[in-house]
C-alpha cells in the first residue's frame, strides 16, 4: 500500500467498509529505529542478548510507540492528507520480532458527525503475525465533510476529538 493523495471524505465511508491491508516484513532494524526514534533505550528493544537471555523472549521485539506510529501510517495513508486522527487506543496481545511479517487490517465500525459539523470514522485496526491477532487498534479519525472541508484547519472548540472509544 501507498500513501494517498485522494481525499476520502465522509460521504465514501460506510460502516463494514474495509480498509486495504498493509503487509510488512519487520527486520531487526524496522524495530531498533521505532525504538531509537521514541528515545526508548530499553535494551529488550535492541539487545538480542538481553531480550532472550533476561527477558525469556525470542528475540528482540517492536515497542508500543513504534506500534501507534504503524497504525497512525496504515490510517493516514488510506485517509490520505486531510485525514486527522482524533483519538487512538490499542491492546497489545503478543510480541512482533524481526523476521515477521506484520498485516494490518481496518474495518469502519462507525461513521457520524459530531455537533461541531466535523465528520468522524471510527476503526477497528488488527495488527497480526501469520493469521495470530497481535494488537487491536480502536482509531477515531476526521475526514472531510466537503470537498472543501479540512480537519486540520479546525482549532479550539471546533475540534472534538474526545468522544468514547469503549472500555
Amino acid at each position: 500500500m501507498t500513501a494517498t493523495t485522494t481525499k476520502v471524505t465522509l460521504a465514501d465511508v460506510h460502516v463494514g467498509d474495509t480498509l486495504p491491508e498493509l503487509a510488512y516484513r519487520v527486520t531487526a532494524t524496522t524495530i531498533v529505529l521505532g525504538a531509537l526514534a521514541a528515545r526508548d533505550w530499553r535494551p529488550m528493544h535492541h539487545d538480542y542478548d538481553f531480550a532472550v537471555n533476561r527477558n525469556g523472549t525470542k528475540d528482540i521485539f517492536m515497542n508500543t510507540p513504534n506500534q501507534a506510529a504503524w497504525f497512525e501510517r496504515f490510517l493516514t495513508d488510506w485517509s490520505g492528507p486531510t485525514g486527522r486522527l482524533g483519538r487512538m487506543k490499542f491492546r497489545m496481545k503478543g510480541s512482533v520480532f524481526p523476521g515477521d511479517t506484520m498485516v494490518l487490517a481496518g474495518t469502519v465500525e462507525q461513521v457520524d458527525t459530531d455537533e461541531t459539523g466535523c465528520g468522524w470514522a471510527t476503526v477497528l485496526v488488527r495488527l497480526t503475525v501469520d493469521g495470530e491477532l497481535m494488537t487491536d487498534c480502536t482509531a477515531r479519525i476526521a475526514l472531510p465533510t466537503t470537498d472543501d472541508d479540512n480537519p486540520w484547519t479546525r482549532r479550539g472548540d471546533q475540534w472534538r476529538p474526545v468522544a468514547t472509544l469503549g472500555s
